[in-house]
């Protein structure tokens, strides 16, 4: 909501360039603005909001009089124009059918760029790599999420390796996001009933391209204290909280689309999170005189859930009293009793589990998916309870495997490379498999070349990180140094970043730190690592994790060459994800879903090591990467040992002799013919463009072409 000096006439579209976080994800937009102020861009957090409140007239008055900047502005504003027409769209050209509405996408947490963090994982960076792929197709869909002005916390690392959480209230002015307003131009704020309180609810929304998301806040003038704070944090461990923030998600959020006059062809729930959803589309029905089976069957007719959870401890689950405390009313008002209502979100495994958000989501939508071919087998084993008389691979889950935006997470100057090698057309044909034949054609030590710049960027950014907390007194001598002060540009640099939890192991490399010493002190071929993540501020068990590769990061037997890095955000994640030489992945076999991140690295060129589960277990050809272990079994069982024995000896025979196998000129021509098979085989199959089509195609058209609501 931009606040700020007034913009010269000439160039005052600057602010709803800025107010759009289309910016986000083109260069172009970007260098638009580096230009008008690079220490402001900078000191900002690259976020053009907050460069425009704090720029100084004069330095506005001199870009509106320079020419070079006019032309740079005038080209930028003709590209975004375009891009926002809304006249393009894409659906395959066999479907004759459209959406008569958008797609209403319900998520708790959308990750777009770090100057709105509605964020803390792989489910929000999904979310956000939708949205920017819809706009880019040109997909009608809104998003559904929570304000949170704290939103998910920074992460400070003290001088013993314990993780402390450090909250920071957003600025409205200084963030992409504006008010939403009645036709009055009054604020939009809607009612909700949580148990015998009412609850008013303020709108704001955000702007994504040509897809809008819309943002619930409770911090309305008139609600109790407590639930003035209820939006506050994303993923409260408080179960009240929590059942509240979900109804008001739900609730509030169908509520908010029927103020606003959308009205959407499909609802998409992601996760059993936005659940309650379902129930209020149901509730309407009733209230206008749909008899309860008949609301219930519109309502799964046009849903699509989508589950991510591969394990029955990570899906939400409510009990029956807070249920009964919060929700009370709502059986009686769509006249059906308690135990129905309650049978709804029954798991299917034991009567007793209480009330469980999946169940509720597959219950009521008629086109599930996971988000991954693995994924889809655990979650029809998983969830068969559900259809007790359908066979194990006939239960009703496809898989949608995930896939990574391309233009947020590639790095200029590899799309430089691309345009130059694919031709200039290949980001609209990027799901194309053929194009990424042409990877061959670009020279290896052009690639090798951007590629050590890559790490060099790395390096210097993890070097100002560790600046800035020195100089901020945050830092002893010895912290300063795990922070990767002391990385190597010519070392093989391995990437370790990701949510900190316990089935993710991030030590496994340490099962056998002698072993693991020879490898990254070698004098001739070292090796050195780079960890960062957080961990949920209530899971002490994988804080103690964080604490032992901190702890491992100080030993001085390994030189300085492992680092931890805190407060691990979008911003760091693509540093990280372009800058270093390997990515690492190691979590207990069919414990993780999918994953993204090794996705995002591949698509920079660097090569994926992993477990056989999630995406690489369909994306791994025996010659784009290296696979630890065996191809998963059919139930998780503890293989560390024998995994990070595996994961030395491929290090040891493979990696590390591969890398630094180079000719006379230094260039690695074996490590770069695996990068560029990675590139190939990888990208097309694994990005969003690939993944929002296959929505459209295998769920949104389908529930659209359904009886709907």
């Amino acid at each position: 909501m931009l606040a700020g000096p007034t913009l010269p006439k000439r160039i005052e579209r600057l602010s709803e360039l800025a107010d759009n976080l289309w910016w986000s994800w083109h260069p172009v937009a970007r260098e638009l603005f580096r230009a008008l102020d690079y220490s402001l861009w900078k000191s900002s957090g690259h976020n053009p909001v907050k460069q425009l409140v704090d720029i100084a007239s004069e330095r506005l008055s001199a870009a509106s009089d320079d020419p070079l900047f006019l032309r740079q502005y005038d080209s930028v504003m003709s590209e975004f124009d375009e891009d926002m027409a809304t006249s393009r769209k894409w659906f395959p050209s066999k479907h004759h059918d459209r959406l008569d509405g958008p797609v209403a996408f319900f998520s708790m947490e959308f990750a777009i760029h770090n100057s709105l963090r509605t964020y803390a994982g792989g489910l929000g960076i999904l979310a956000g790599d939708i949205c920017k792929e819809a706009s880019d197709l040109g997909l009608p869909l809104v998003g559904i999420v929570f304000m949170y002005p704290k939103g998910y916390f920074h992460q400070h690392i003290g001088a013993d390796g314990w993780q402390a959480e450090i909250d920071e209230h957003l600025s409205f002015d200084e963030a992409p996001i504006n008010p939403v307003l009645t036709s009055e131009g009054s604020r939009l704020v809607l009612g909700v009933q949580l148990g015998d309180r009412p609850l008013a609810v303020a709108v704001w929304k955000v702007q994504v391209g040509r897809t809008t998301v819309y943002l619930l806040d409770t911090d309305v003038e008139g609600n109790l204290a407590q639930d003035r704070q209820l939006a506050s944090h994303l993923y409260t461990t408080g179960r009240e909280q929590r059942i509240a923030q979900e109804i008001v998600l739900g609730v509030a959020g169908v509520r908010a689309l029927r103020a606003l006059g959308v009205r959407p062809s499909v609802w998409h729930a992601n996760e059993g999170h936005t659940a309650f959803m379902m129930l209020e589309r149901i509730r309407e029905h009733v209230e206008a005189g749909v008899p309860f089976a008949e609301a219930a069957r519109r309502v799964r007719a046009s849903t699509v859930f989508t589950t991510h959870t591969p394990v029955p401890a990570g899906t939400e689950v409510f009990s029956p009293d807070l249920v009964e405390r919060y929700l009370h009313g709502w059986w009686e008002s769509v006249g059906i009793g308690r135990d129905t209502f309650f049978e709804l979100a029954r798991s299917g495994v034991r009567a007793d589990q209480g009330f469980n958000m999946s169940a509720l989501g597959l219950r009521l939508s008629d086109h599930r998916n996971a988000v991954s071919r693995l994924h889809a087998q655990v979650a029809r084993r998983m969830w068969v309870g559900l259809w007790p008389d359908e066979r194990e691979d006939r239960v009703p889950i496809e898989p949608v495997t995930n896939g990574v935006h391309v233009p947020t997470w590639l790095a200029p100057e590899l799309g430089l490379l691309y345009d130059a090698y694919l031709g200039e057309d290949w980001l609209e044909r990027q799901d194309e498999a053929e194009l990424w034949d042409r990877v061959s054609d670009i020279p290896d030590n052009e690639l090798w070349d951007v590629r050590r710049e890559l790490k060099r960027k790395l390096i210097a950014a993890l070097l100002q990180r560790a600046q800035k907390s020195w100089r901020s007194g945050e830092l002893t001598a010895e912290q300063l140094m795990m922070m990767g002060t002391l990385l190597d540009v010519d070392a093989l640099t391995i990437g370790f970043a990701r949510r900190f939890a316990t089935y993710k192991r991030a030590t496994l490399m340490f099962e056998d730190t002698e072993r693991l010493e020879r490898i990254v002190t070698s004098p001739s071929r070292p090796v050195q690592i780079v960890f960062a993540g957080k961990a949920h501020p209530a899971d002490f068990e994988a804080k103690h994790l964080i604490q032992k590769v901190y702890s491992l990061a100080k030993d001085r037997r390994f030189q300085g060459r492992i680092a931890f890095v805190e407060d691990y955000d979008m911003h760091l994640a693509h540093f990280l994800t372009q800058g270093v030489d390997l990515w690492l992945n190691t979590p207990v076999l069919l414990a993780e879903a999918c994953g993204t991140s090794g996705m995002k690295a591949v698509l920079n060129g660097v090569p994926h090591l992993s477990v056989p589960g999630g995406w690489w277990y369909e994306g791994y050809n025996g010659n784009n990467g290296w696979m630890i272990g065996e191809r998963p079994a059919d139930a998780l069982r503890d293989r560390s040992t024998a995994e990070a024995m595996a994961l030395y000896r491929i290090l040891e025979e493979q990696v590390v002799p591969l890398y630094y196998q180079r000719d006379r000129r230094g260039v690695p021509h074996g490590w770069i013919r695996l990068v560029k098979e990675a590139v190939r085989s990888v990208v097309p199959a694994f990005c969003a463009r690939r993944m929002v089509k296959e929505y459209a195609t295998q769920m949104y058209l389908p529930a659209a072409r359904a009886l709907g609501d």
